[in-house]
């Protein structure tokens, strides 16, 4: 575990100290735990191998590591022999993809995050009604695949109050958006405010869709960074989340790294720095953290201190097709693993 040092706990001395400012809430969210959690006990359930469409969760360790335990992660659901059984990642896919499935005769355990579902459902919802959807977003992310792939005939996807300008719509009375779960809050809000600018009536969400992790993690950087000289955070390059972490870093004026560990870490970065804060992505182990924080202390950052922003305590539970593939496999419900 790693060591929390209060600020009352420090004396004058220690305030000119090197030192960490561990950010928190931090790495795995509700639904990354969900769907490795999903991988573990299929692997555990039924043995290897099990194949997961596209990687679990944005993260090269975490792939790396299921790997080793029997899985087999491919690209497309034409990758998966016939019959066998295939994990969905938690970035969710469109109905092509279950159609292709079902096609195949595959055994499909589904690991989408309840909160990305949310958006699939939304997208339905509006598509029936007749409108126009907009879909904020990352085009070659795979969340955004799986939820154009839902009413693709009347969806656009934007990613910049640029490309907003240039929607052309049959209805600007019957437009909606949606937005993929992992963006700046920054980047959301300007985008949102130029739709509204351009289809006055336009509709959305009843609740936003930047799930709650992202925003958390976002707001701790957005808290702390004033107070850093530099910002790591712990994530893979493909991790949108992650990314987005650096970002808001940068936007206020304070260096910001992307590292998948501590052998990332330029030493360069460290130069004149005092103060580092350290935070991960929804989809980073803590293995990961505490490696960079061991990483840090030898390096002469002897103090650390977790900053807890706000509390977290999300959790989801397992799909019903996992739960009722155990029990026909005689089984009873599995207790999740960490």
């Amino acid at each position: 575990m790693l060591d929390s040092i209060s600020t009352g706990d420090r004396n004058a001395d220690s305030a000119v100290e090197k030192r960490v400012l561990l950010l928190k809430p931090r790495g795995f969210c509700a639904g990354v735990v969900r769907a490795i959690d999903i991988v573990k006990i299929a692997l555990d359930t039924f043995g290897a191998p099990i194949y997961v469409r596209r990687e679990i969760v944005h993260n090269r360790y975490v792939v790396n590591e299921l790997a080793e335990k029997g899985a087999i992660f491919v690209h497309e659901i034409d990758d998966v022999p016939d019959g066998q059984r295939v994990i969905y990642s938690a970035h969710g896919v469109s109905p092509a993809v279950r159609d292709r499935s079902k096609g195949r005769n595959l055994k499909v355990i589904d690991a989408t995050c309840p909160l990305v579902t949310k958006v699939h459902i939304e997208a339905v919802k509006f598509a029936k009604q007749g409108y126009s959807l907009v879909l904020i977003g990352h085009r070659d992310h795979d969340e955004i695949e799986g939820t154009l792939g839902e009413a693709p005939d009347v969806t656009q996807v934007v990613s910049s109050v640029q490309e907003v300008e240039a929607l052309q719509v049959p209805d600007p009375n019957r437009v909606a958006y949606l937005t993929q779960t992992t963006l700046s809050l920054d980047e959301a809000r300007d985008i949102i405010h130029a739709l509204k600018a351009k289809f006055p009536n336009i509709a959305g969400p009843h609740s936003q869709d930047i799930c709650y992790a992202t925003e958390n993690r976002q707001v701790a950087v957005r808290n702390v960074a004033h107070n850093a000289d530099l910002v790591l955070v712990v994530g893979s390059t493909n991790s949108s989340n992650s990314n987005r972490l650096v970002e808001v870093s940068r936007n206020l004026g304070t260096n910001g790294y992307l590292i998948d560990n501590s052998s990332a870490i330029d030493p360069k970065w460290l130069e004149g720095v005092r103060n580092v804060a350290v935070t991960a992505g929804a989809s980073a182990p803590e293995v990961l953290v505490e490696d960079v924080v061991n990483y840090l202390r030898l390096n002469g950052f002897g103090s650390v201190e977790e900053v807890e922003v706000m509390p977290e305590n999300v959790r989801f539970g397992l799909p019903p097709e996992i739960i009722q593939a155990i029990g026909g496999a005689g089984g009873g419900q599995p207790v999740p693993v960490n």
